[in-house]
């Protein structure tokens, strides 16, 4: 239960209970990397493939964990943003919803960007929503002798740990390079990261996981099958 959680205790003990990885390289990649795996489950042509997917993020805790960990949110602001979540529970599942939409948009887009596909409308129309949603709650504020983006503070608002994901993707969209964006080629992985290796030739997610499986299944492949003796 998220009064359960909100403690907030150890967060090594959440972390091994969400078994999230950052290795995404932004906010808005780690957080459509909040999934086991991704596996194709038909080839659609140049289309983008239905995936099936093993979630990580089961309830509105699980996003507030991850948001912590991820440093989104600071420890006093998860506790009230769970204590809020536990007082309204249907709002809170409102916002689980929205950023579980928001993700697999994500996601799709990102994916389209790797594959050189046109991204699906209905997707960029849910970014555009929640963009929306995340610019009405900045404000320029003063910071040494400059400007710079901040939240309004809005205590109720379970969603904020939506803003910063979302204005992530927007500023990797405009602003960044999308021929860096790669997608891990390890069985049943399918991670988004930016490969700003010196080559580009990034493959995996993580050479200490899906690169040492290909390696060991390599490995493997290469050995000579021996002949089962006669019974």
């Amino acid at each position: 239960m998220v009064t359960d959680y909100h403690a907030l205790g150890n967060l090594s003990k959440i972390k091994d209970r969400l078994h999230v990885k950052f290795i995404g390289g932004l906010p808005c990649l780690d957080f459509v990397n909040t999934v086991a795996g991704r596996v194709a489950s038909g080839d659609r042509g140049r289309d983008y493939a239905d995936f099936v997917i093993r979630d990580k993020i089961a309830a509105y805790h699980d996003l507030l964990a991850w948001s912590l960990l991820a440093g989104s949110v600071d420890r006093p602001r998860a506790i009230a943003l769970a204590r809020l979540a536990a007082r309204d529970t249907q709002a809170a599942a409102g916002v689980l919803s929205r950023a579980l939409n928001l993700r697999e948009s994500l996601y799709r887009i990102f994916k389209c960007a790797v594959e050189g596909w046109p991204p699906p409308p209905p997707d960029a129309d849910i970014l555009r929503r929640e963009l929306s949603v995340a610019r009405a709650h900045q404000r320029l504020t003063p910071h040494q002798g400059a400007f710079v983006w901040t939240f309004l503070e809005r205590p109720a608002a379970l969603d904020r740990i939506l803003w910063p994901v979302v204005l992530s993707a927007a500023e990797l969209l405009t602003a960044g390079d999308l021929r860096n964006v790669a997608q891990c080629g390890g069985e049943d992985c399918g991670w988004l990261f930016l490969d700003t290796s010196r080559n580009h030739r990034r493959q995996w997610c993580d050479m200490q996981d899906c690169g040492n499986r290909a390696k060991v299944k390599r490995f493997r492949a290469r050995q000579p099958k021996h002949a089962v003796p006669p019974a």
